[in-house]
């Protein structure tokens, strides 16, 4: 790091997370399960504790301001087991720096 970039915590910024799994791999899929983190302290959010989506889509996210860091990578599924339940796998991480 260069003597003039400045890292969050010295400018005061903290990092949001939320990650959305959405119903396929396209950023406009519907929301189907999420997590949000807040790295100011100033919230407080657990698993469950709606029963709405903070966004329909990943596309919505975007458009509020919030940035894409990290998108799951697509694996077809092993021969046989295309039908299998498991995991999200359309797994979608964005953050904003507050």
């Amino acid at each position: 790091m260069t003597a003039t970039q400045e890292t969050p915590v010295q400018t005061g910024l903290r990092q949001q997370v939320l990650v959305l799994y959405l119903a396929s791999s396209a950023l406009d899929a519907r929301t189907v399960g999420w997590s949000e983190y807040d790295g100011t302290g100033e919230t407080h959010p657990t698993t469950g504790d709606s029963d709405e989506p903070p966004y329909a889509t990943g596309l919505d996210a975007l458009k509020d301001g919030w940035r894409l860091f990290q998108a799951s990578q697509l694996n077809p599924p092993y021969p046989g087991h295309e039908y299998d339940v498991s995991f999200l796998k359309h797994e979608f991480f964005f953050e904003k720096l507050v």
